[in-house]
Protein backbone atom coordinates (compact mmCIF):
# COMPACT_ATOMS: atom_id res chain seq x y z
CA UNK A 1 0.00 0.00 0.00
CA UNK A 2 1.51 3.66 -0.89
CA UNK A 3 -0.29 6.71 0.23
CA UNK A 4 2.12 9.06 -0.64
CA UNK A 5 1.93 13.21 1.23
CA UNK A 6 1.21 15.52 -1.03
CA UNK A 7 2.64 17.83 -2.58
CA UNK A 8 6.01 15.89 -3.51
CA UNK A 9 8.23 18.52 -4.67
CA UNK A 10 11.41 18.23 -6.85
CA UNK A 11 13.77 20.68 -7.75
CA UNK A 12 11.01 22.84 -9.88
CA UNK A 13 7.67 20.97 -9.89
CA UNK A 14 4.74 19.92 -7.51
CA UNK A 15 3.39 16.33 -7.99
CA UNK A 16 -0.17 16.30 -6.41
CA UNK A 17 -3.59 14.21 -7.03
CA UNK A 18 -5.80 16.00 -9.53
CA UNK A 19 -8.42 18.81 -9.02
CA UNK A 20 -11.55 20.16 -10.61
CA UNK A 21 -9.64 23.24 -11.60
CA UNK A 22 -7.21 20.88 -13.53
CA UNK A 23 -10.19 20.43 -15.87
CA UNK A 24 -8.75 22.98 -18.65
CA UNK A 25 -5.79 22.30 -18.33
CA UNK A 26 -5.62 18.71 -18.59
CA UNK A 27 -8.50 19.00 -22.04
CA UNK A 28 -5.33 21.34 -22.96
CA UNK A 29 -3.09 18.74 -23.94
CA UNK A 30 -5.89 15.76 -24.22
CA UNK A 31 -7.56 17.27 -27.07
CA UNK A 32 -4.21 17.83 -29.20
CA UNK A 33 -3.20 14.85 -31.98
CA UNK A 34 0.38 15.38 -31.43
CA UNK A 35 -0.17 14.39 -28.06
CA UNK A 36 -2.57 11.15 -28.45
CA UNK A 37 -0.40 10.21 -31.55
CA UNK A 38 1.25 7.21 -29.40
CA UNK A 39 -1.48 6.43 -27.23
CA UNK A 40 -4.39 4.38 -27.46
CA UNK A 41 -7.15 6.78 -27.46
CA UNK A 42 -7.95 9.60 -29.50
CA UNK A 43 -7.91 13.17 -29.09
CA UNK A 44 -10.90 14.02 -26.31
CA UNK A 45 -12.99 16.70 -26.21
CA UNK A 46 -14.07 18.76 -23.12
CA UNK A 47 -16.68 16.01 -21.79
CA UNK A 48 -14.24 13.28 -22.29
CA UNK A 49 -11.66 14.69 -20.47
CA UNK A 50 -14.26 15.93 -17.81
CA UNK A 51 -15.04 12.42 -17.14
CA UNK A 52 -11.34 11.43 -17.19
CA UNK A 53 -10.34 13.96 -14.81
CA UNK A 54 -12.62 12.22 -12.35
CA UNK A 55 -10.96 8.93 -12.90
CA UNK A 56 -7.65 11.06 -11.86
CA UNK A 57 -8.70 12.52 -8.90
CA UNK A 58 -10.12 9.34 -7.34
CA UNK A 59 -6.41 7.88 -8.12
CA UNK A 60 -4.28 9.49 -5.66
CA UNK A 61 -3.02 5.91 -3.75
CA UNK A 62 -1.52 2.60 -4.15
CA UNK A 63 -4.14 0.27 -2.03
CA UNK A 64 -3.82 -3.12 -3.98
CA UNK A 65 -2.30 -4.56 -7.39
CA UNK A 66 -3.81 -3.61 -10.50
CA UNK A 67 -4.11 -0.04 -9.47
CA UNK A 68 -2.93 3.34 -10.64
CA UNK A 69 -1.20 6.35 -8.85
CA UNK A 70 -2.16 9.42 -11.35
CA UNK A 71 -0.47 12.42 -9.89
CA UNK A 72 -0.60 16.48 -11.84
CA UNK A 73 2.44 17.73 -12.74
CA UNK A 74 2.72 21.23 -11.52
CA UNK A 75 5.20 23.58 -12.32
CA UNK A 76 5.78 25.33 -9.33
CA UNK A 77 7.04 28.51 -10.77
CA UNK A 78 3.71 29.63 -12.50
CA UNK A 79 0.77 26.68 -10.63
CA UNK A 80 0.36 26.04 -14.00
CA UNK A 81 -0.97 21.84 -15.04
CA UNK A 82 2.19 20.70 -17.26
CA UNK A 83 1.04 17.27 -17.86
CA UNK A 84 0.84 14.21 -15.84
CA UNK A 85 2.86 11.25 -14.55
CA UNK A 86 1.85 7.95 -13.67
CA UNK A 87 2.70 4.89 -11.43
CA UNK A 88 1.05 1.19 -11.27
CA UNK A 89 1.45 -1.83 -8.79
CA UNK A 90 1.21 -4.47 -11.36
CA UNK A 91 2.24 -7.21 -9.44
CA UNK A 92 1.99 -7.72 -5.23
CA UNK A 93 3.92 -10.95 -5.56
CA UNK A 94 6.14 -10.48 -7.96
CA UNK A 95 6.89 -6.78 -6.88
CA UNK A 96 6.41 -5.12 -9.93
CA UNK A 97 5.55 -1.70 -11.21
CA UNK A 98 5.11 0.37 -14.32
CA UNK A 99 5.61 3.90 -14.81
CA UNK A 100 4.06 6.62 -17.42
CA UNK A 101 3.78 10.40 -18.67
CA UNK A 102 1.77 12.54 -20.52
CA UNK A 103 3.37 16.21 -20.95
CA UNK A 104 1.83 19.06 -22.84
CA UNK A 105 3.64 20.17 -25.54
CA UNK A 106 4.14 23.53 -24.34
CA UNK A 107 6.29 22.73 -21.89
CA UNK A 108 8.52 19.78 -23.58
CA UNK A 109 12.17 21.31 -24.03
CA UNK A 110 12.61 21.90 -20.35
CA UNK A 111 12.87 18.01 -18.51
CA UNK A 112 10.23 18.01 -16.95
CA UNK A 113 8.99 14.46 -17.68
CA UNK A 114 12.77 12.99 -16.58
CA UNK A 115 12.27 15.13 -13.24
CA UNK A 116 8.63 14.46 -12.64
CA UNK A 117 9.29 10.90 -13.22
CA UNK A 118 12.08 9.87 -11.60
CA UNK A 119 10.37 11.02 -8.21
CA UNK A 120 7.61 8.53 -9.30
CA UNK A 121 10.45 5.54 -9.91
CA UNK A 122 11.65 6.76 -5.95
CA UNK A 123 7.80 6.31 -4.77
CA UNK A 124 7.89 2.89 -5.99
CA UNK A 125 11.62 1.41 -5.00
CA UNK A 126 11.56 3.34 -1.58
CA UNK A 127 7.61 3.97 -1.35
CA UNK A 128 6.14 0.62 -2.34
CA UNK A 129 9.46 -1.63 -2.23
CA UNK A 130 9.15 -2.67 -5.84
CA UNK A 131 11.58 -4.85 -6.96
CA UNK A 132 11.14 -3.62 -11.10
CA UNK A 133 9.28 -0.86 -12.93
CA UNK A 134 9.01 -0.78 -16.22
CA UNK A 135 8.09 1.59 -19.18
CA UNK A 136 6.01 0.62 -22.12
CA UNK A 137 5.82 2.76 -25.20
CA UNK A 138 5.16 2.72 -29.04
CA UNK A 139 8.38 1.69 -31.02
CA UNK A 140 8.15 5.14 -33.02
CA UNK A 141 8.35 7.09 -29.54
CA UNK A 142 11.90 8.00 -29.57
CA UNK A 143 11.79 11.08 -27.62
CA UNK A 144 10.26 9.08 -24.82
CA UNK A 145 12.50 6.45 -25.54
CA UNK A 146 14.99 9.33 -24.38
CA UNK A 147 13.10 9.79 -21.16
CA UNK A 148 13.27 6.24 -20.41
CA UNK A 149 16.98 6.05 -21.05
CA UNK A 150 18.17 9.49 -19.02
CA UNK A 151 16.54 8.03 -16.04
CA UNK A 152 18.74 4.65 -16.37
CA UNK A 153 16.16 1.82 -17.36
CA UNK A 154 17.65 -0.44 -19.50
CA UNK A 155 16.14 -1.18 -23.00
CA UNK A 156 14.81 -4.79 -22.77
CA UNK A 157 12.57 -5.68 -25.71
CA UNK A 158 11.29 -4.41 -28.76
CA UNK A 159 8.33 -6.59 -29.60
CA UNK A 160 7.27 -6.02 -33.90
CA UNK A 161 3.53 -5.34 -34.61
CA UNK A 162 2.88 -7.07 -31.61
CA UNK A 163 -0.25 -5.18 -31.25
CA UNK A 164 -3.14 -3.30 -33.29
CA UNK A 165 -3.53 0.48 -32.22
CA UNK A 166 -5.57 2.85 -34.28
CA UNK A 167 -6.40 0.32 -37.05
CA UNK A 168 -2.68 -0.64 -37.60
CA UNK A 169 -0.14 -2.66 -36.29
CA UNK A 170 2.41 -1.36 -34.10
CA UNK A 171 5.23 -2.33 -32.13
CA UNK A 172 5.84 -1.66 -28.62
CA UNK A 173 9.52 -1.21 -26.99
CA UNK A 174 9.66 -1.88 -23.06
CA UNK A 175 11.84 -0.55 -21.02
CA UNK A 176 12.95 -1.37 -17.10
CA UNK A 177 14.90 -0.90 -14.09
CA UNK A 178 15.90 -2.78 -10.95
CA UNK A 179 16.04 -1.90 -7.44
CA UNK A 180 19.49 -2.38 -7.26
CA UNK A 181 19.85 -0.70 -10.27
CA UNK A 182 17.89 2.68 -9.03
CA UNK A 183 20.17 2.53 -5.48
CA UNK A 184 23.41 1.64 -7.53
CA UNK A 185 22.92 5.15 -9.95
CA UNK A 186 22.59 7.20 -6.26
CA UNK A 187 18.48 7.37 -6.03
CA UNK A 188 18.42 9.73 -8.32
CA UNK A 189 21.15 11.86 -9.09
CA UNK A 190 21.90 13.62 -12.53
CA UNK A 191 18.89 13.34 -14.56
CA UNK A 192 16.56 16.54 -13.14
CA UNK A 193 16.72 19.76 -16.02
CA UNK A 194 17.81 17.55 -19.23
CA UNK A 195 15.45 17.96 -21.60
CA UNK A 196 11.80 16.00 -22.12
CA UNK A 197 10.66 14.36 -24.70
CA UNK A 198 6.96 13.11 -25.63
CA UNK A 199 4.74 10.96 -23.82
CA UNK A 200 5.40 7.36 -23.03
CA UNK A 201 1.91 5.28 -23.38
CA UNK A 202 -1.35 6.11 -20.86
Amino acid sequence: MLRPTFPIETERLSLRPFREDDLEGLYAYQSLPEVARFLYWEPRDREESRSFLREKMAASSLEKEGDWLVLAIEWRATGELAGEVNLQWRSREHRQGEIGYILNPAFHGRGIATEAAEAVLRLGFEGLGLHRIVGRLDGRNAASARVLERLGMRREAHLLQNEMVKGEWTDEVIYAMLRGEWEERGAGSGTAGTPAGDPARD
